[in-house]
């Protein structure tokens, strides 16, 4: 049996279709609750194959069929599995200037209930997609990305392939595959940089653990460092970068400044993030000094199930688990990880961004707000409050005091002032999408695919 969902986005056919057919598109459709991982995309929606690696490291394969494939109507992939049927045509129409209505046709025997969150988020990721790359247009870019295969990069290198543009991975091991650089932090080669338009420094240690010596010099020297030495070769490479994108963290601004709105402008504060970040900013300046458009992108709490604060959180509020963190009362400048990697699209291709720029939601809430919320989309009770021993006992009280219990009443200014729009400004929103129980748009029903 058939089943069929359907939406309609503000985007032409042939648009919609060119974002499928290009890399990353399956990256950014697969549901970040869902236990899976890419593991390989197809080259070709005519006749290559796509592999999603399940837990247990069990394969599904996906084979494209040639006599599916109507360009740019249709493509056609069957699940290579004698056990489960699954065919999924993929079809686009034309539903008026510029929208295009989007049917998933997918035979199988799997329930509609189960399927529909599924199929709801993917239709929300491409409109949003879409949108974003019409918001930044821009001539096809190469970038060069460090860090790309952690939580931010995989979802940013996605967004970018998808938009047509190429991305050069700077990886730390030797080279295997087309696309990839290799690149020593501390001195990389003199040609590392040729031939690319802009960088996107995102590599670093993790910032999440026990504060103790050695923890602390691998958070400083991971990102201090190897910093500089990108921001020096992006210098002095003969027409190389004109644009140096790097991450930073609102851990700029210390780990408790109160109900104090902070934004861009404001004071940095005291402690060990607020020195290492004050520090990472400041090794960027050699690119500024040579003339490129530096963006310095100060990343909030970035939400999503397959990483950071909410990896931990969701199967313990999934379990009626959760609870606040002490008193509740400290701020969480929080993001989508879709939202931020707009911020970053928009510093790649928009000349009005430079400087420190806030990525963060324009609405932030306390802990306690967070907790009732998260709670309320999961449908799940918020009612264990967590002691504070419990943080000092994990992260050591410097640890605890820096990330636990920091508190930042961080705002976009710089953001809302060159209108940016958010996908999702309110946190209940944005962890409905994430966690796959959003409102959709879609309409289902079950029937025979085209």
């Amino acid at each position: 049996m058939a089943r069929v969902f359907r939406s309609v986005v503000p985007s032409a056919v042939e648009d919609v279709f060119a974002w499928h057919a290009r890399p990353g598109a399956i990256t950014r459709l697969t549901p970040p609750w869902q236990p899976v991982r890419v593991g390989a995309e197809a080259g070709s929606l005519r006749d290559g194959t796509a592999k999603l690696v399940l837990p247990g490291g069990v394969p599904w394969v996906a084979a494209h069929e040639a006599d599916g494939y109507r360009p740019p109507h249709q493509f056609v992939d069957r699940l290579a599995c004698p056990v489960l049927r699954w065919r999924h045509t993929h079809r686009f129409d034309a539903a008026g200037p510029g929208r295009t209505e989007v049917t998933d046709h997918v035979d199988t025997p799997v329930p509609e209930a189960f399927l529909r969150s599924m199929f709801a988020y993917r239709h929300r990721q491409l409109a949003a997609d879409l949108a974003a790359h019409r918001r930044y247009r821009h001539d096809p870019l190469t970038v060069a990305v460090t860090g790309a295969s952690g939580l931010v990069g995989t979802a940013l290198t996605a967004l970018l392939t998808t938009g047509g543009h190429q991305v050069v991975r700077l990886v730390r091991r030797p080279a295997e595959i087309p696309g990839e650089r290799t690149w020593q932090p501390d001195a990389p080669a003199a040609d590392l940089l040729a031939g690319v338009d802009a960088v996107v420094h995102l590599a670093g240690a993790p910032v999440a653990g026990r504060f103790d010596d050695r923890h602390r010099r691998a958070v400083r020297d991971s990102r201090i460092e190897p910093t500089r030495a990108l921001a020096e070769l992006a210098a002095r490479t003969d027409g190389g970068p004109k644009v140096f994108v790097s991450a930073s963290a609102v851990g700029y601004y210390g780990p408790d400044r109160g109900d104090e709105l902070l934004n861009e402008e404001s004071q940095r504060g005291q402690g060990f993030l607020a020195d290492v970040v004050t520090d990472w900013e400041a090794a960027t300046e050699p690119a500024s000094a040579a003339g490129l458009r530096v963006v310095r992108v100060r990343t909030g709490l970035v939400l999503s199930p397959r990483g950071g604060l909410l990896r931990l959180q969701y199967p313990l509020f999934a379990a009626g688990l959760g609870g606040p963190l002490g008193a509740g009362r400290q701020w969480m400048p929080w993001i989508g990880l879709d939202d931020l990697a707009d911020v970053y699209l928009r510093a790649l291709t928009d000349s009005v961004l430079s400087g420190p720029v806030n990525a963060v939601s324009p609405e932030p809430v306390r802990n306690a707000e967070y907790t009732r919320t998260l709670g309320t989309v999961l449908k799940r009770p918020t009612l264990l409050k967590v002691p504070s021993i419990g943080p000092r006992l994990l992260l050591g009280q410097d640890g605890a005091c820096e990330l636990a219990f920091a508190g930042q009443r961080v705002e976009p200014r710089r953001l809302t002032a060159a209108g940016h729009e958010f996908r999702h400004r309110r946190l209940a929103d944005a962890l409905g999408h994430l966690l796959g129980t959003a409102g959709d748009l879609i309409e289902s029903a079950a029937g025979e695919p085209a």
